[in-house]
């Protein structure tokens, strides 16, 4: 199973990144069903940190910007469950397959990757800021002076002390 394609299947939900329950059902090859009533069984395995159901508006919001939900899912009248990297831990101990452990790993894997990518991003992010506080103090008067130069040429004309062009009415020739 591919990490990309895995990561396609994280998703951001109250600020958490959380993969839901038919994706998780469809890469451990059992029903969603099968999935939904082994969590069922073992809710005390799973706090409100490892797993939550989506509200209906927040699955209509999931459906609305995500394309690449499978067709099925999208007209269910359940909201699917949402799974932390906790829970998605969790659920190899409830399924218990050799292929849950299989798949286990492969998505762990791709959540430390998602996590190492975020804060890479976020080192970029300040290091960009402090370039352009730094570059910003040095550029200063370029600014300003740019700023003049733009706003010199949009100067306000007086238009009762403009000379008008064009037709003239006779009341007008005259003065």
């Amino acid at each position: 199973m591919e990490l990309q394609a895995i990561q396609s299947k994280i998703y951001e939900i109250r600020s958490q990144k959380v993969m839901l329950d038919f994706d998780l059902s469809e890469m451990y090859q059992v029903e969603n069903r099968a999935l939904k009533q082994a969590v069922r069984r073992n809710a005390y395995r799973f706090p409100s940190d490892f797993m939550f159901q989506l509200t209906k508006k927040e699955w209509r919001e999931l459906i609305t910007i995500c394309d690449n939900l499978p067709k099925g899912v999208k007209f269910s009248p359940a909201t699917p469950f949402a799974f932390t990297e906790q829970g998605v831990a969790m659920l190899s101990s409830i399924l218990n397959s050799k292929k849950a452990i299989e798949v286990n790993i492969v998505i762990m894997r791709t959540f430390v990757l998602v996590r190492q990518y975020a804060l890479s991003h976020k080192d970029l992010t300040n290091k960009l800021k402090k370039l352009e506080q730094k570059y910003n103090k040095r550029f200063k008067d370029v600014y300003e002076a740019l700023n003049y130069l733009l706003n010199k040429d949009k100067q306000q004309v007086d238009w009762q002390e403009r000379k008008r062009i064009g037709f003239k009415s006779n009341d007008e020739k005259e003065q």
